[in-house]
């Protein structure tokens, strides 16, 4: 192969991420590709050999997270690719929402979507000038895939850096401007009312839930719905004021599937359903089972929420 890693390893060497505390974090401490956590150790190496930045940012109950790590992460091909062009830094979104926030809307702007697992690769002075989420090993589905990918991007950076930073520039001042334009500002009653009115249009009365399948646990909008985050500033109880039928069937139908769920699984929350009906969530009962009980907490601690305040009212 033409390209090598710069510190040949096998599944049992670890790489930076076996120090860190962070459950998802340590999930990839065992691949072959050299992460760092996000820190000064992994920017001062990136500039001292002149190499991109590779930010990869998930977390635990992410299905695409764990699908580009089965297929990339854990493959000595791509490993080397990587280790060869980059210097990778793996973040766990509920660990740093901040940086989360930060280059997901990075992400937006270069590319008009955003998810999970997002990708950036930027220069060693935190510039982007790539952005994207699920990236498979090989192309299909009009996605480039890694293997035909990272030798693109190094391509690039080698022969063509003065185009490559200006590029990273002008993201980094669209953020910036982004940043001035949209901080602190509250959302207002007309917001709230579309809001209200695009969930309810996508909520699923036969069922629960939002939209059609595949389905994801979504209790912020069902807090949104029966009580508000900030009750001194924003209208609480949004949908009870508007609607109150329309409110108790979100939160029964809704409920009531969950329930199923719970007792299918034994405990917790299944994360997805590939089905309309949460009844039969299919395989997500065995993406859930590879999952770790930290990060099943972040998850059911939302729902339990919802469910204590669907009680008090």
């Amino acid at each position: 192969m033409a390209h090598t890693s710069d510190r040949p390893k096998e599944f049992n060497s670890p790489n930076h991420l076996v120090r860190e505390k962070s459950p998802y974090l340590l999930q990839h401490a065992y691949n072959p590709v050299e992460w760092y956590p996000w820190g000064d150790e992994a920017f001062e190496k990136a500039d001292r050999e002149n190499k991109p930045i590779f930010l990869s940012i998930g977390y635990s109950t992410c299905h695409w997270c764990h699908v580009m790590e089965k297929e990339s992460f854990e493959d000595l091909q791509v490993a080397q690719l990587m280790n060869d062009a980059f210097v990778s830094i793996k973040v766990d979104r509920e660990e740093r929402p901040d940086l989360d926030h930060i280059y997901m809307a990075v992400c937006q702007i270069m590319t008009g979507n955003g998810g999970w697992p997002l990708t950036i690769v930027m220069t060693p002075q935190k510039e982007p000038f790539f952005s994207a989420t699920y990236i498979p090993k090989e192309s299909r589905f009009d996605r480039p895939g890694m293997v035909e990918l990272i030798p693109k991007i190094k391509a690039v950076w080698d022969a063509r850096r003065s185009e490559v930073l200006e590029s990273a520039k002008s993201v980094t001042n669209a953020l910036h401007h982004l940043e001035r334009e949209t901080s602190g500002k509250e959302m207002e009653r007309p917001v709230l009312d579309k809001a209200y009115q695009e969930l309810a249009k996508r909520f699923d009365e036969t069922y629960g839930g939002f939209g059609q399948a595949p389905k994801f646990p979504t209790p912020h909008n069902f807090l949104f719905g029966i009580g508000s985050e900030q009750p001194t500033q924003m209208p609480s109880t949004w949908w009870k004021r508007r609607s109150r039928s329309f409110a108790w069937a979100v939160c029964t139908t809704s409920w009531d599937s969950a329930f199923i769920v719970i007792q299918r699984i034994g405990s917790g929350w299944c994360r997805i359903s590939r089905r309309c009906s949460t009844i039969r969530p299919c395989s997500a009962l065995r993406t859930w089972k590879h999952i770790k009980p930290q990060a099943r907490i972040f998850t059911q601690t939302r729902h339990v929420r919802f469910l204590s305040m669907c009680c008090a009212t």
